[in-house]
């Protein structure tokens, strides 16, 4: 096979069933796709105990999956879970898929998926020229802190230091899930909305993640977040009831459901927690630009492209 181009790719989870939908739609390969996904999902539920493996032994299950003499058909590894009592998981590997029929691109030439932990950190590392990941780990990482809020994703490129890192963001994938502020009635007046303008005076703790704070500094931005107060939850403590007992904070929210039943209101949604398409200007090539042109542009409405 010609040239090949590797992608990083997270190994399991929504953020990769973004990337498969992606991928499954711009290169037609939708049954390899779902063949993919639905292996990782029937995984997981073995793993959460929701279902019965067909074979108990987790390396057997592994070699069914897996074809290693084919590298046109996926191939999965275990993934270390360090938390007590929880067994070691099934993930996402390898898969090539040929860019045969794309215009454009040379003779035998073909991209390869790869599995990674953390697939931007692969990119700054110059491992890999493109990349997935989620935004929420480039603006923990690497974009500067401002007075100012950030709540596009189509604003971030201009708050990374190209002294910093070659990494830019080049699209998303349109799997919004946002960072929602979530407040008590109790710590909100009747008058007022759970949203940036009510931060603005407000005085008080905020409960959030504690990975998440240079997160929330950039979404919020410093000037709004004077006189605010970090609030962690306690380990094992669930999240949304740490923000009740705080009575303001960020959440990461899917529905709001979990939110209300903890007697929550849900407020402004901050910023988008979505898969982004990620280039290292430093490592393209013809072929990588061909390849990051095959996969950018939006597919729905909704999506924000960024300039190249």
């Amino acid at each position: 096979m010609g040239e090949t181009i590797p992608i990083a790719v997270p190994r399991k989870g929504r953020p990769l069933e973004s990337v498969l939908d992606r991928i499954a739609g711009r290169l037609d390969v939708p049954e390899l796709a779902d063949d993919i996904t639905s292996t990782l999902r029937h995984e997981k539920a073995v793993t959460k105990d929701s279902i019965d493996p067909e074979a108990e032994d987790v390396y057997h299950r592994l070699a069914d999956y897996s074809t290693v003499d084919d590298p046109t058909e996926p191939e999965y590894t275990l993934l270390r879970d360090d938390r007590a009592g929880k067994p070691r998981r099934i993930v996402f590997d390898s898969v090539t898929i040929p860019l045969a029929g794309v215009e454009g691109a040379p003779d035998d030439a073909a991209i390869q998926l790869v599995g990674r932990e953390e697939p931007f950190r692969s990119l700054r590392t110059h491992e890999f020229a493109l990349g997935f990941d989620s935004a929420d780990l480039v603006l923990e990482e690497v974009v500067e802190l401002r007075s100012e809020p950030l709540d596009r994703i189509a604003d971030m490129n201009a708050r990374i230091d190209p002294a910093d890192t070659d990494v830019q963001v080049v699209t998303g994938l349109g799997d919004t899930v946002y960072h929602t502020l979530l407040a008590t009635p109790d710590a909100v007046p009747s008058a007022e909305s759970v949203d940036r303008d009510f931060l603005e005076s407000y005085e008080g703790p905020l409960c959030i993640e504690p990975r998440y704070e240079r997160l929330v500094q950039a979404v919020l931005g410093t000037r709004t977040l004077d006189g605010v107060e970090f609030r962690y939850p306690e380990e094992g403590r669930e999240e949304e009831a740490a923000i009740a007992d705080a009575g303001l904070g960020v959440y990461l929210t899917v529905t709001g459901s979990t939110a209300r039943d903890h007697g929550l209101l849900l407020g402004e949604q901050l910023f988008p927690s979505e898969t982004v398409l990620l280039e290292n200007a430093a490592e393209t090539t013809e072929t990588v630009d061909l390849v990051r042109s095959l996969l950018d542009g939006a597919d729905f409405e909704t999506e924000l492209a960024l300039e190249p």
